[in-house]
């Protein structure tokens, strides 16, 4: 169901509001160098500064962009159960192909109450739901065993693991279900997860290179592991560039330099230290992007 290169898009803003015209613009590009798909409002999209107006334009402008021609995997997740249902059924009514579902954060809910806030969605909306990993943002882990039990509930149909953890991304291939679809969370670990089982990658990097991540998961479902394999170390130098600082600071300056948007951020978020911006360029310049 969902294969491939997905890419967390950034949201493009123009003097503190959405900038929808560049939003349109940067859709359009993925489409054109190939992605499976497009995922507005995740992490990298700065979802948890939106407001609840501008989180369903970005879902709705995702939606009509991209028309049927690539997936939309909108991120719906919250810390509150009630908001996440609420976001949840906007995206489904938008028209979204899947909500993708961040573990709430702050909270800090054991593996019993990630249960019940995933059943809860589930049981409130139609969708379907793709789990969100990422412990080092939320501050919670949700663990093999209970990916495994979640795998089992209708509707969720797979998870971004962004752990970076191997022997965990095993541990859920080999608990869950068959059929249940494991997508990367980390750009660097993405060829590794996809011979282990998984089924693509939900991505930063592509937001810059969407081609080349799309072509790299391309070569591998082709079983051409030697294209596959050379992409992968080419985009390495990239991969470090987008998190010299903290995501996603770093591609919205790439995007910038490339003159695709404004290099706007929403507060807390603010532009990139001298140095490692000049490392930034330094990264671009010599991928040919800049």
């Amino acid at each position: 169901m969902f294969t491939g290169c997905f890419t967390a898009l950034v949201t493009p803003f123009r003097n503190g509001r959405v900038d929808e015209r560049a939003l349109r613009r940067l859709i359009e590009f993925q489409i054109k160098n190939g992605v499976a798909g497009v995922v507005p409002c995740g992490t990298t999209g700065e979802s948890a500064t939106l407001s609840y107006e501008e989180h369903n334009l970005v879902v709705d402008i995702a939606v009509s962009v991209a028309n049927g021609r690539v997936k939309v995997i909108a991120g719906t997740g919250s810390n509150s159960t009630s908001e996440t249902i609420m976001l949840t059924r906007h995206a489904e009514e938008a028209g979204a192909d899947a909500a993708l579902l961040i573990t709430p954060y702050y909270n800090k809910p054991t593996q019993a109450g990630l249960i019940a806030h995933y059943r809860s969605v589930a049981a409130e909306t139609a969708v379907p739901i793709i789990l969100y990993n990422v412990p080092g943002r939320t501050g919670v882990n949700l663990l093999p065993e209970t990916v495994a039990r979640l795998s089992e509930v209708k509707g969720i149909v797979g998870i971004k693991e962004a752990t970076g953890n191997l022997a965990q991304v095993s541990d859920v291939i080999e608990f869950s279900r068959k059929g249940f679809e494991i997508l990367s969370g980390d750009d660097f670990t993405t060829l590794p997860l996809l011979t282990l089982g998984g089924c693509g990658v939900i991505s930063v990097t592509s937001n810059i290179a969407p081609r080349d991540v799309s072509d790299m998961c391309g070569y591998f479902f082709k079983a051409n592991l030697k294209e596959s394999r050379k992409l992968h170390f080419k985009l390495q130098r990239l991969h470090r560039a987008m998190f010299v600082e903290t995501n996603p600071m770093p591609v919205k300056t790439a995007l910038a330099l490339m003159g695709m948007m404004e290099e706007e951020f929403r507060l807390p978020l603010v532009k990139m230290g001298r140095d490692n911006r000049a490392r930034l360029k330094i990264a671009l310049k010599g991928y040919g992007l800049i």
